[in-house]
């Protein structure tokens, strides 16, 4: 977060004789060194009483919300599109469409911190803007594949312009202040609980529109050939929206090092992503945020199932119906929670105050199911009328611990050591996400499946493994780092944006440890 560097958006690209003392160890700072620190210093408060600029975070928010109905969009009709492309049984088509959609979050993996990179040396907007392309044609693209290779290999092109997400949830953070940074990641996760809810409805209304609306598109012979091509070129389009939008009105916010020497001299070396990882705090937030993400992902994937599963095997014997209206619930709670309840808690408790208490609500979250389905083993009309009564409040309530997932960004914004590694430190972070959403989806799936076909724990093994996952969370969120006290530190230390100056604080920190 850019209010980790008291520097801010102008003053943080300043290159200062007195950092480069503090790197080295062996050179006295001078007077105009001194005057800048404290001029620095004095500026800190204005910073941070910095406006929210509403019109950027909501240009930003839209591109935003692309990312998610490009991923999601394909859902309703990928194991039928599997199916006729690769002429399978229904046995194997869960296995080509989950392998799809983990070879595409293994690609996101291994060319996030490339895009991280390329965002902190060439700027925000380029890459955002590039990648936005490269998203948009490889998803009207997947629409057209005529094989199980050919749907492999587009997802996949989509998933090597993963540069949109890392560069968007920096551009905010930079955008944003230690006093509305709340606000600011509240509206980017809305946005993105909105994709979430828009792509299925683009991708299920717009799938095979010959035989969905044979009176319009019954007679053209493309959407014959191509039934799953319509929806593909929608999200397409919306893409390219997005790619005009922010050619036109967003801002770029990596501010470049106009004062930088000229001299090869006073060019500290460039910052490793190990030093970026050694930095004080910097790994126990990539950690609790990947441990974060591994306890959505395992949640989205089992509960849709849960709750369809029979009641004698340990679920809630949910019709469809009644599964869209809990989703809906969800999706509505969460929004509430983000949007209304967290910026005010944040503001009172702060950004690991919030994070103790989702750590804490995570176990009790999990242990209501099978509570629930206890009540609903009973049948009795009166066990029946209880659960009704109490799940749908428990879920919204238990919606509560969605918190984490914004409160996780700003810790992360908070212990970047510097704006100019704001990019790096993000694709980090992202990079983790999409290795626990390669395997964590499909391996917590069929955890359940096994304990509901064995009955093992009655059926509720599956809660007590996610029950366990989550105790280790709220361990870990004991030790997060102090943010305030880490900001006093670069103060004093004089914490430039220069990344180069942090290899020799990590340094010295090493030292410190040492002694």
């Amino acid at each position: 977060m850019r209010v980790d560097d008291e520097d801010g958006v102008k003053d943080a690209t300043e290159q200062t004789p007195l950092l480069a003392a503090a790197a080295a160890g062996d050179v006295a700072p001078n007077n105009e060194a001194i005057e800048h620190q404290a001029d620095s210093n004095n500026s800190a408060d204005d910073i941070d009483d910095k406006p929210l600029p509403v019109w950027q975070i909501a240009v930003l928010c839209y591109a935003r919300w692309v990312e998610p109905v490009a991923f999601f969009s394909i859902f309703p009709y990928i194991n039928q599109m599997a199916k006729e492309n690769g002429q399978l049984a229904d046995a194997d088509v869960g296995f080509y469409s989950g392998l799809i959609e983990s070879l595409f979050s293994l690609t996101q993996m291994m060319v996030m911190i490339m895009w991280g990179r390329a965002a902190d040396r060439f700027g925000r907007k380029p890459v955002l803007v590039f990648s936005l392309i490269g998203v948009s044609f490889a998803t009207a693209l997947f629409g057209m594949a005529r094989t199980i290779w050919q749907m492999i290999f587009f997802r996949c092109l989509a998933g090597v312009f993963a540069g949109t997400i890392v560069t968007i949830r920096t551009m905010i953070s930079e955008h944003s202040t230690s006093k509305t940074q709340a606000r600011a990641f509240s509206w980017f996760a809305f946005t993105g609980n909105l994709g979430i809810l828009f792509g299925p409805l683009i991708g299920g209304a717009l799938a095979d529109p010959a035989r969905q609306y044979p009176g319009l598109f019954g007679g053209v012979r493309f959407f014959l050939d191509y039934p799953y091509a319509l929806p593909s070129l929608a999200v397409g389009v919306i893409g390219l929206s997005a790619v005009a939008v922010t050619i036109l009105f967003t801002e770029e916010t990596l501010t470049k090092d106009t004062h930088h020497h000229e001299s090869a001299t006073s060019k500290p070396k460039a910052t490793s992503t190990l030093d970026l990882i050694k930095f004080p705090g910097v790994a126990k937030v990539l950690y609790a945020y990947g441990h974060i993400m591994l306890l959505a992902y395992s949640y989205t994937a089992i509960v849709p199932v849960f709750w369809f599963t029979p009641v004698s095997l340990g679920g809630f014997s949910f019709t469809p119906i009644q599964i869209s209206l809990m989703m809906g619930l969800n999706g509505l709670a969460q929004a509430v929670w983000i949007l209304i309840v967290f910026p005010p808690l944040h503001a009172r408790i702060g950004t690991n105050g919030v994070l103790k208490w989702c750590a804490a609500a995570y176990p009790l979250f999990f242990a209501i199911y099978p509570l629930f389905n206890m009540l609903l083993r009973i049948g009795t009309p009166g066990a029946v009328k209880t659960f009704w009564a109490l799940a749908p409040a428990g879920l919204a309530i238990g919606c509560g611990v969605s918190m984490s997932f914004t409160a996780i960004q700003l810790a992360l914004n908070d212990v970047s050591p510097t704006p100019a590694t704001l990019g790096t430190l993000n694709a980090l972070a992202l990079a983790i996400v999409s290795g626990v959403r390669a395997f964590s989806p499909a391996l917590f799936a069929s955890l359940f499946a096994l304990g509901a076909r064995t009955q093992l724990l009655w059926g509720y093994a599956i809660w007590v493994l996610m029950v366990a996952v989550a105790l280790g969370f709220t361990a870990i969120s004991r030790f997060m780092p102090d943010y305030d006290e880490m900001k006093r530190r670069r103060e004093r230390e004089g914490v430039s944006a220069d990344p180069g100056v942090l290899a020799g604080l990590v340094l010295r920190a090493e030292a410190q440890v040492t002694e």
